[in-house]
């Protein structure tokens, strides 16, 4: 008798198949390319500071970002997900619903991050005006990933 191999079970979520786009060079190149301006606004910085500081808080945001963005997913697919699956209303992994809370939880998660980089290490004020900006940069970057699924699909090995 034969049993099934472990091996080929796959779960994915939104969150896990997002966070592989917004670690893809092009996406973290738009994304560094965009904030720039924002962070050279926000700050009043001169363009080499403003360089610096838009690279620490994207890699800051990118490493705790590959763990946080998934989780996040996670969270979301397992308590509100299964809840909105129970009350039938058909709403899996990929509806438009999770998408965008999927798309709302990353840019949640990299505005906060990033802010505290600018923050803490680059001394910066709290100000809720320059956090309303940090989400506007990241909802185009986060922006740019999601459609990138869009017009270049994930193919099956």
């Amino acid at each position: 008798m034969k049993y099934p191999n472990p091996v080929f079970a796959n779960f994915v979520w939104a969150g896990l198949i997002l966070e592989s786009r917004l670690i893809a060079i092009p996406i973290i190149l738009a994304g560094l390319v965009i904030e720039f301006f924002f962070v050279r606004r926000l700050t009043g910085f001169s363009v080499k500071r403003s360089i610096i500081a838009d690279v620490t808080m994207n890699a800051a945001s990118l490493l705790l970002g590959l763990i946080l963005i998934p989780l996040a997913g996670f969270a979301w697919e397992i308590f509100v997900g299964s809840l909105l699956w129970e009350l039938n209303t058909q709403i899996g992994s990929f509806h438009p619903i999770n998408l965008m809370a999927t798309f709302i939880l990353a840019v949640l998660i990299n505005a906060v991050i990033e802010n505290f980089v600018l923050r803490k290490i680059f001394k910066l004020e709290k100000d809720k005006l320059g956090f309303r900006w940090l989400c506007l940069a990241n909802a185009l970057t986060v922006s740019i990933a999601l459609g990138s699924l869009w017009f270049f699909p994930i193919k099956n090995a």
